[in-house]
């Protein structure tokens, strides 16, 4: 097939954040084109957006229903493939619901839905359609996480143990949300969110980090929700114990009035053989810790890193990778697994096209978001994460 794989974006109009940061991924690796658009709620505000971008104007559409239902009527060779959704989180499930039914494969931003009920619904639709469904938990883009999960997964640091997950920011230690900037607006709003706050924004990412390094799936857990800031409707820090399948114990927090943290979150796992420590701010760096020799220092684009880990490299030891590059490496491996199921090949188990959060990872992350306000209203009670 040769031709870029065609993409349409639902929400990242101006003023908004991630979206941008969307589609500077897409466009890294140049196999990856937009081509239309419904980037606002407001049918105005997203046609001006669209025009920002360069696209056409009958691409430019007033709302993700009229994309979807007029992209689906274009012949073949000019329609999108795949939809990209990064709206807030209560505008995830009603467009990937409908593009699925139309035949477009999605790539949605965390979490996957406003609730648990959603994700499941989902779920059965990409099973039912059999179409790709990728989830943008960008962390586990980095090359020195995917080492850390190669070290996990190849028995090198022997049956783990425990695991210290911390997602810790400052940016709303204030109530930042009424002064009306946009992003702590929605954030902070139940309507908006969902049943969580810091939890679901950025505790869902610390999980899915735990879970993807470790391969161990957290069983239950028991969870401290608080609102600090005054006149807070939703949590914006939380504290957890957890309990790994297979008997590892856990520690996970996450928290958003962490007064000058900037975005710093870090992972430690513990096995009966040794251990793996990394942070995101300095991301190409894994600290390699052993009972008999020395702490080893693993580094992004060296030679001596297993296969999954240089394949998400992209430039030569000591040149900077970082947030952009990690995100662009789940876009990368979606379009590619994409591409393949377009020339109706199947990648092999080992193809990093495999590699990348799917809809499973979207029901686990809903399901954990659920048993910690579940787990939090109950004092802290252990609390069954279902699957």
């Amino acid at each position: 097939m040769s031709r870029k794989i065609r993409y349409g974006m639902v929400g990242g109009g101006r003023g908004a954040f991630i979206g941008a940061v969307h589609r500077i991924a897409a466009a890294m690796d140049q196999q990856i084109d937009l081509v239309c658009g419904a980037f606002s709620s407001d049918p105005e505000r997203s046609r001006a957006s669209g025009a920002d971008l360069f696209l056409p104007a009958d691409r430019c559409y007033g709302s993700y229903q009229e994309m979807i239902e007029s992209e689906a009527k274009l012949p073949a060779d000019q329609r999108m493939d795949f939809i990209a959704i990064v709206t807030p989180n209560h505008v995830h499930f009603p467009p990937a619901k409908l593009a699925l039914e139309r035949g477009f494969h999605v790539l949605s931003d965390k979490p996957a839905t406003f609730n648990l009920a959603e994700a499941q619904e989902l779920a059965a639709l990409v099973e039912k359609t059999g179409l790709l469904y990728g989830l943008t938990h960008n962390y586990t883009g980095y090359p020195m996480v995917k080492e850390a999960r190669h070290l996990v997964a190849t028995g090198k640091l022997g049956k783990i143990r425990k695991v210290v997950v911390e997602y810790p920011q400052g940016w709303l230690a204030t109530r930042l949300e009424a002064s009306g900037q946009k992003q702590a607006g929605w954030r902070t709003d139940p309507t908006k969110s969902g049943a969580a706050g810091c939890i679901g924004d950025i505790g869902t990412h610390a999980e899915n980090l735990a879970e993807y390094i470790t391969g161990l799936k957290i069983e239950e857990l028991a969870a401290d929700l608080t609102a600090f800031v005054e006149g807070r409707a939703l949590d914006d820090d939380g504290n957890l114990l957890l309990r790994f399948e297979g008997g590892a114990k856990g520690v996970l927090h996450s928290s958003q009035i962490s007064v000058g943290e900037e975005n710093n979150l870090n992972i430690r796992v513990y096995g009966e053989l040794g251990g793996i420590e990394w942070h995101q701010p300095e991301p190409n760096t894994l600290l390699v810790k052993w009972a008999d020799q020395p702490m080893q220092v693993y580094r992004t684009a060296n030679g001596y890193l297993s296969a999954a880990a240089k394949a998400a490299g992209r430039t030569p030891p000591a040149h900077p990778e970082g947030y952009l590059e990690a995100f662009a490496n789940v876009y990368r491996n979606f379009a590619n697994h994409l591409r393949a199921r377009l020339e109706n090949r199947t990648p092999a188990a080992d193809d990093p096209a495999l590699d990348y959060p799917r809809i499973e990872d979207g029901v686990r992350g809903m399901a954990f978001i659920e048993a910690v306000v579940k787990s939090s209203k109950a004092n802290a009670a252990w609390t069954r994460v279902g699957h």
